[in-house]
């Protein structure tokens, strides 16, 4: 019997897959459990349907993490903050990716989820810093930072 999995079952398909298992495991456990439905014409288009739409998905949101990340890469795009420092240029404090985060929306507008940045700890010394940031799969972007002293 031809099944399309509605759910990922381990060790014989993943979700949206189309595939011939036996009748009676068909029947008796993935219809039953909801874990598959059966591979009818009017199913079979939805599935095309539904897998149109999540391609479409897909693209639109790799097209506006590309946006994004020219929006962030422009020379003019540095986020700016004044800290209070030691005289080794060692900061009292921190720079968090919250606060670049924040900072880059008051100045720039633009947000961007904290959990994305790639900074292993913050920034604890004066001057420029790049931080990468992970927009999307294949989609990766650079945030320049620049710490100067307060006065």
């Amino acid at each position: 019997m031809k099944v399309i999995f509605t759910a990922d079952v381990r060790g014989r398909g993943k979700r949206g897959e189309v595939k011939n298992v036996p009748d009676g495991y068909a029947q008796n456990y993935l219809i039953k459990r909801g874990l598959a439905k059966a591979a009818t014409k009017a199913n079979m288009h939805t599935l095309e349907r539904v897998a149109a739409n999540e391609q479409a998905a897909y693209e639109t949101e790799k097209a506006e993490a590309e946006k994004v990340k020219a929006e962030l890469e422009k020379d003019g795009t540095v986020v700016n903050f004044k800290s209070k420092a030691g005289t080794d240029a060692r900061l009292f404090g921190s720079i968090s990716s919250k606060k670049v985060v924040d900072g880059l929306e008051q100045q720039y507008g633009i947000k961007v989820d904290k959990r994305k940045l790639n900074l292993p700890e913050p920034i604890k010394s004066l001057g420029y810093v790049n931080v990468p940031v992970k927009l999307f799969k294949g989609v990766e972007a650079t945030i320049r930072v620049h710490i100067t002293e307060q006065d």
